[in-house]
């Protein structure tokens, strides 16, 4: 783009008007956030546009050294513009989301809502260790203080629970930053990628980021901040942390864990796929008997990011797009169930199934919505989640099919949930004369759903556009990787034409003879 240097432009906007809000009315400043969100989302779509698919590695590179080795480095490649772009689209929703649901103290929430825009595309710009850690844990403070100022009753414990966890594993990553600086003499992320560290400091590095991305998923155990924060979290706040910040987690394993440490990553790999099949059961089952809708889908998005971890660390081109896709779907399609459940909180104040029933009655508009995003959550073919979970669990199947069976309980499980969650809201008879009174969506709800739900089919019908940017990126991690990749216990399957890579060469030995 000629030396426009747009992603600086895309942190200055909205931090700028993150410091005009603090000055305005709570009128004013509503409308601040909402025009500066949308000039981001327009610089978003300049930057697709620009985008020059299958050509350098980094574009829209801007560097200014500023002390050491230390400087403003920002760059993207395919998966950082695709996580971009999703920060951009759910902003200005997020905004809309809370034009009347927040009545106090509205100058201060535009402004940290602001500052956590800057935060997360700060995150996936990075292209220095310490500017990439600084924007990854500062993303925490806004997040803090919208849960815990405007958040629900008990919203001081979920706000401490989910600054400690997420903070307390990012102490270690720091201090493996550290050690990574001083031993390869740089801070620059695409040079680290291409480092080989010694196989015995890997084990040790890999698991002190580990330690910072398990919980930012999050991966079980320590999932157990989320159910709470989202319960607790306005509904805007919802959105953006199973929208973004929960996709940070996966995006720390591709940039970090597996180019930089690759044979780390391969000996642990059993690890990640133990915790992840256990997430996906454990999880779905407990979302079952759950009486909160935010709670219930708190816990799906446990589930989902699980299938991220497995098709991650299946070493395979199936498995990184699939999970990159499942995180794309799920950003869209779990911030849409969240502000479904903010619309009938906003008329009847209460998130309890049961005091719910009969919606499709009253609410046609609203339950045909809910329902296409309860298909899209369940991964119904012509989807956004459909194309991912299918990619993920591909890949996961060349590496272990027992892992690939037990992940696929969870979309079974997950249609379990959803459409018993579906039934109960907005089928049966309407139990009560406030809920009959519920009114449909407003224009301005529609106009905060129909974007969600066209880009959702969009993924779902043609995933090319999605895929396109980031192939070549995953081909430049599969060749940076390959030398580790782990054997597995998948078979070749006779007659299909699908020879696992890790039984490819004793196929064609046995051939031979």
């Amino acid at each position: 783009m000629n030396g426009f240097p747009i992603l600086s432009v895309m942190l200055l906007v909205p931090a700028l008007a993150a410091l005009a809000c603090l000055f305005l009315s709570a009128s004013q400043s509503r409308w601040l956030a909402l025009a500066a969100t949308l000039v981001d989302l327009a610089l978003g779509a300049l930057l697709w546009l620009n985008f020059d698919i299958g050509g350098a590695q980094w574009q829209f590179v801007e560097h200014v050294p500023l002390f050491g080795r230390f400087g403003w480095s920002l760059g993207i490649d395919g998966f950082s513009l695709l996580l971009i772009e999703l920060s951009v689209f759910l902003m200005p929703i997020c905004i809309g989301a809370s034009w009347e649901a927040i009545e106090k103290r509205v100058p201060e929430y535009m402004s940290l809502f602001l500052f956590t825009e800057v935060l997360m595309i700060g995150t996936f710009a990075a292209q220095d260790l310490f500017l990439f850690y600084i924007f990854f844990e500062a993303g925490l403070i806004p997040m803090y203080l919208i849960i815990g100022i405007w958040g629900g009753a008990n919203r001081i414990y979920a706000s401490y629970k989910f600054f400690l966890y997420t903070l307390l594993g990012s102490v270690v990553m720091f201090i493996a930053m550290l050690y990574m600086s001083i031993t390869a003499g740089t801070t620059s992320i695409p040079a680290l990628m291409a480092y080989d560290f010694p196989a015995h400091v890997q084990t040790w590095l890999w698991l002190a980021f580990f330690a910072s991305f398990a919980v930012k998923m999050p991966m079980w155990p320590v999932h157990t901040w989320l159910p709470d924060a989202h319960v607790q979290a306005p509904t805007a706040g919802s959105v953006i942390l199973a929208g973004v910040l929960l996709k940070l987690g996966g995006y720390g394993f591709l940039r970090f864990s597996l180019p930089m440490f690759p044979e780390a990553s391969a000996q642990l790999t059993w690890l990640i796929f133990a915790l992840s099949a256990v997430a996906v059961i454990y999880t779905s089952l407990v979302a079952l008997v759950q009486s909160d809708m935010k709670k219930l889908i708190a816990y799906s998005s446990v589930a989902h990011m699980a299938i991220v971890t497995v098709g991650l660390f299946a070493f395979n081109t199936q498995g990184i797009e699939g999970a990159m896709m499942v995180m794309l779907g799920h950003g869209l399609v779990s911030g849409a169930l969240f502000l479904c459940v903010g619309v009938i909180y906003d008329r009847l104040h209460t998130r309890e199934i049961a005091r719910y029933g009969g919606l499709a009655i009253n609410m046609p508009r609203y339950a045909v919505l809910f329902l296409l995003f309860t298909m899209a959550s369940i991964g119904l073919p012509g989807t956004s989640n459909f194309v991912g979970e299918l990619l993920s669990l591909m890949g996961a199947y060349q590496v272990s099919t027992t892992i690939t069976l037990l992940c696929t309980t969870g979309i079974i499980l997950g249609a379990a949930y959803m459409l018993y969650l579906y039934r109960r809201v907005v089928f049966g008879e309407i139990k009560s004369d406030d809920v009959r009174a519920m009114p449909d969506l407003s224009t301005r709800e529609l106009w905060l759903l129909a974007p969600i739900a066209a880009v959702v089919l969009w993924m779902g019908v043609y995933p090319e556009s999605f895929l396109a940017p980031m192939r070549q990126d995953t081909q430049m991690l599969l060749a940076r990787i390959d030398r580790a990749r782990p054997a597995g216990d998948s078979l070749p399957t006779k007659g299909t034409g699908v020879i696992p890579a890790a039984h490819a060469e004793t196929v064609a030995h046995g051939e031979a003879h």
